[in-house]
């Protein structure tokens, strides 16, 4: 009971200030029961129908993604860019994705296989193991019988044809074409088309046409054959190499048959194709048309394209053209295209500058693993990343990435399981017998199971996720 005095003191100070609080007993309970008081918060997912692709960091919940259930809801296009150092876990994203992606029925994914070991492409063991024989585009190969894909065949059409040979050409030379030597190539392609019906026109049929054009191609403009031939030489001179020269063998010839463009995964494999030569790009242009004309049909199968070394598509603008516009029928074609990316410098500080940052918007998904911090400063800039996800990617270990799926962003943990693992590390499962690839990849798990945990506790303060193993 209060003194007189307290009780005095209480009653003025109630009346200036209002009543006090009242005094509480402290109330003892455990942490489990306490952390129902203090709910933790985490950005919305993506939803639960399409691919799990592992765990979102910071909530531990899964994280689902499919562009086709996302589209027209949380995603303006379905297209995807990967970026990130080697090493880091974009290539077993890419596999684990891609096999994910295949137990849909109505799913159709088309690789183009830029890197490879011992003689065949990193997704030869995926291939065999879906019962699927990779397209080994080899020159060697080609002139004993290997593959070849024609530019001029019929399943293309005569525009797409013609589209497809400027770009061939303006690659080979590295620039454009001019009216004149355009309007030789338009000619000698018309007149091919019109008199060769027995069979597939092919590239020498161009090249002669060029060196020896009909006087008709002169009359209709009204100017001199010799004109015609002269402004036609340097383009019959670039045709030429694909016939007769280095190239030789993969595009001169009749499509080889037996090709299976229904089959449910189909691999291009380059990995026999110098990175640095010119026939990476043009072989990336003649796929690109060819699978778009191809696909062309109302059979309302959801399509894949993924496309590793892909800056040898954006940087070249030539190329990159065609792309673009493979791109904006994605729609019609039911096509989500997915580029491979090692550094986005090498993208948007390359000759196609422009046609790459058309690319890149209509990329409505990022995944961007681990970078250095000036990478990944240049990376935050160019895609309007928050600031918190730009300081973060330099710290980010083996299996973690920030995903920006049209704006939501979050860190994800990518998760492998124990049937796609042997799948995922095609380099090794290839180059060592089978009980030191076991060893090596449970060391490996191990460590990158510390690490993960390393970097949770980084993130959030304490640990989050599960301990499933992640990539290495």
């Amino acid at each position: 009971m209060l003194d007189p005095l307290a009780a005095l003191t209480e009653s003025f100070t109630s009346f200036l200030f209002g009543k006090v609080e009242t005094t509480r007993l402290p109330v003892r309970t455990s942490t489990g029961q306490a952390q129902a008081v203090y709910l933790p918060t985490a950005a919305p997912g993506l939803g639960d129908s399409g691919v799990i692709i592992g765990r979102e960091v910071y909530s531990g919940k899964g994280y689902i993604y499919d562009p086709f259930q996302l589209y027209g809801q949380q995603l303006p296009a379905p297209h995807w860019l990967v970026l990130g150092e080697s090493g880091n876990g974009k290539s077993a994203l890419e596999k684990t994705y891609v096999l994910r992606q295949l137990r849909f029925r109505d799913r159709q994914v088309v690789v183009l296989d830029a890197q490879g070991e011992d003689g065949v492409g990193e997704w030869n063991l995926i291939a065999q193991q879906l019962g699927i024989t990779p397209i080994r585009l080899d020159p060697t190969a080609a002139r004993n019988g290997g593959i070849r894909l024609n530019p001029l065949d019929p399943s293309i059409t005569t525009t797409g044809q013609l589209a497809l040979l400027r770009t061939i050409i303006e690659v080979a030379m590295g620039r454009g074409l001019d009216e004149r030597s355009g309007f030789a190539l338009k000619v000698a392609h018309a007149y091919v088309n019109e008199t060769i019906l027995d069979r597939q026109p092919v590239l020498t049929d161009i090249v002669e046409q060029l060196r020896h054009p009909e006087a008709e191609s002169a009359e209709s403009m009204n100017v001199d054959i010799d004109d015609v031939r002269a402004w036609g030489l340097d383009v019959a001179l670039v045709l030429d190499r694909l016939v007769d020269g280095d190239l030789q063998g993969m595009f001169d010839g009749p499509t080889t048959a037996g090709i299976d463009l229904d089959a449910p995964l189909i691999v291009f494999d380059l990995s026999h194709i110098d990175r640095n030569s010119i026939a990476m790009p043009i072989l990336m242009a003649i796929v690109g048309v060819w699978l778009e004309h191809t696909w062309i049909r109302p059979d309302r199968k959801k399509r894949i394209f993924l496309v590793e070394e892909a800056w040898h598509i954006i940087n070249s603008p030539f190329v990159a053209q065609l792309f673009q516009r493979l791109l904006k029928f994605g729609r019609r074609l039911g096509l989500s295209f997915v580029a491979v990316v090692h550094h986005l410098s090498d993208v948007v500080d390359g000759a196609a500058a422009r046609e790459a940052a058309a690319i890149l918007k209509m990329a409505s998904t990022r995944t961007i693993y681990a970078q250095k911090a000036d990478e990944a400063r240049a990376t935050g800039l160019v895609l309007g990343l928050p600031r918190w996800a730009v300081e973060i990617i330099p710290t980010l270990t083996p299996g973690i990435a920030v995903w920006d799926v049209n704006g939501n962003v979050q860190v994800v943990k990518h998760l492998i399981t124990d049937v796609e693992r042997p799948l995922v590390y095609t380099d090794r499962a290839m180059t060592e017998d089978g009980d030191d690839l076991a060893r090596e990849l449970a060391d490996e798990a191990a460590a990158a199971e510390r690490a993960a945990a390393a970097m949770e506790v980084h993130l959030a303060d304490g640990a989050f996720g599960s301990s499933e193993s992640t990539v290495a």
